[in-house]
């Protein structure tokens, strides 16, 4: 699971669509309508942001930070977060490497 946080929904069905027409992930996620709270040089700051959230394989994650970094170059500090997924339904990571081409591996 790749969470990245980008400025408008605009951007984030951007990303998303891009990463999945290149094949790195299988399926992104546009959650609209987020709030960030962010602290930075002692202050704090809130805006709207949207969320994408890229189920990708291990094998793709490491051109995903680039991608986001290209898209969504607004943020002083970009968030582009990979966490591993430790439980699942066994066949949706089946799923997502057989649609990205990394089955077998």
């Amino acid at each position: 699971m790749v969470f990245v946080t980008v400025p408008s929904a605009i951007v984030a069905l951007e990303l998303g669509r891009r990463s999945v027409d290149e094949r790195l992930t299988a399926c992104a996620s546009v959650v609209p309508g987020v709030t960030s709270i962010v602290a930075g040089d002692g202050t704090r700051e809130e805006a709207p942001d949207t969320l994408l959230v890229i189920k990708a394989p291990s094998e793709r994650r490491p051109a995903l930070p680039d991608r986001g970094l290209e898209l969504q170059h607004t943020y002083a500090v970009p968030e582009v977060l990979a966490l591993p997924v430790e439980a699942g339904a066994p066949a949706y990571p089946r799923w997502i490497h057989e649609s990205v081409g990394t089955e077998g591996r």
